[in-house]
């Protein structure tokens, strides 16, 4: 368990008289099920606020015969024990919320429709979608939503509207990614409200939306996504082979160390002093520049500022490295700035912010529901 303080706000909310009940919505949680770790955020609304209650990360190595840091491919049976396991130690007293699903499980697009009749949509987009998803569309569960005129010309350049034309965002995820999550989530006794593409619940706890495109890192254990995301729609969409623990394994191999030794050592020193861990960020900031000025090139929009998210953009230095990358702001993600929570925690929630901006955005989807 990396993160919690479920115990510490059960005392205070006990001491003030606030636990649970004077008539606000019940607990929802916010699920993040990767492939190195679980994590978990309990929200409830006092006074039209989101109210943090507690949260929680619990790594998915040691119930894989692997460490703290890698990425595995855990059997559903562990899955269920360490979701299990973090409910208990996080103190988390709701059992139903928010789940993520990974982009790589889904397909988004966006797609025109010949009318401006809402009513003909639900008809008309199942037929549509056979032409953007490789599989059956029994196979997948679609959800959709009308983009705003506005928004769809600022998007497409095109300053005139769209005669009989509605711009539709489209979303499908695979039946099986669902079932397996939805009997990992059964047997942790959990029911979903929804499941939700992550990068749309990271986008709901990080950053304000507005009419200029922003760059999404986002820092996994075995890989790193790259999003450019205008008014909330996911303009470009990319996975680059490389993340956090392709530093340790260098770190680790370099300094004949152990994988755990070496994945302490990073979580201390994070890339200062360290050119085999920073050749790895290197390489994936040097695919996000491309990625970056070829949409500026394309579009002839500027990005307005990138943003990193995932464990890895905690690492000391990298958020300096960055800037030495792109010609715009850099931001540090800290989706922990949504929500109320005790003040003398705030700078733990500050560092633990990036990593948790999944589980927020849904928990806040959530409250919403």
């Amino acid at each position: 368990m990396n993160f919690s303080f479920g115990g510490i706000i059960e005392a205070i909310q006990k001491l003030t008289g606030n636990l649970g009940g004077g008539g606000d919505s019940d607990s929802v949680i916010g699920l993040d099920i990767g492939t190195s770790t679980i994590k978990l955020v309990q929200l409830k609304q006092k006074k039209g606020a989101a109210v943090l209650e507690t949260y929680g990360e619990i790594a998915l190595g040691p119930y894989a015969s692997a460490e703290v840091g890698q990425s595995v491919n855990a059997p559903q049976e562990k899955v269920i024990e360490a979701l299990t396991d973090l409910l208990r130690e996080s103190n988390a007293t709701s059992r139903i919320g928010g789940v993520a699903v990974p982009l790589s499980g889904s397909l988004i697009s966006v797609i025109s429709l010949p009318t401006k009749n809402r009513d003909d949509l639900a008809s008309m987009v199942p037929i549509e979608a056979r032409k953007y998803i490789p599989v059956p569309v029994t196979e997948v569960a679609l959800d959709w939503f009308v983009i705003p005129e506005e928004e769809a010309r600022f998007i497409s350049g095109n300053a005139e509207d769209k005669k009989n034309v509605t711009d539709v965002l489209l979303v499908a995820i695979h039946n099986q990614l669902i079932e397996r999550d939805q009997a990992i989530l059964a047997g942790a006794g959990v029911t979903a409200k929804f499941f939700e593409v992550e990068p749309f619940s990271m986008g709901r706890a990080s950053y304000e939306h507005g009419t200029a495109p922003v760059m999404v890192i986002d820092f996994g254990a075995s890989s790193t996504r790259v999003y450019i995301v205008e008014f909330g729609i996911i303009s470009i969409s990319h996975t680059i082979a490389r993340g956090g623990q392709d530093i340790t394994l260098s770190w680790a191999k370099s300094k004949s160390m152990t994988f755990a030794e070496a994945e302490a050592e990073k979580r201390v020193h994070g890339i200062e002093n360290n050119e085999i861990g920073k050749s790895v960020i290197e390489y994936i900031f040097a695919e996000a520049r491309r990625i970056f000025l070829g949409y500026q090139r394309k579009e002839n929009k500027a990005v307005s500022r990138v943003v990193l998210l995932g464990g890895g953009a905690l690492l000391k230095g990298l958020p300096d490295l960055a800037k030495q990358y792109f010609d715009a702001p850099i931001q540090l993600g800290a989706p922990f700035d949504r929500v109320s929570a005790p003040a003398f925690i705030s700078e733990v929630l500050k560092f633990a912010g990036p990593s948790f901006a999944s589980a927020i955005g849904l928990a806040l989807r959530a409250l919403q529901r």
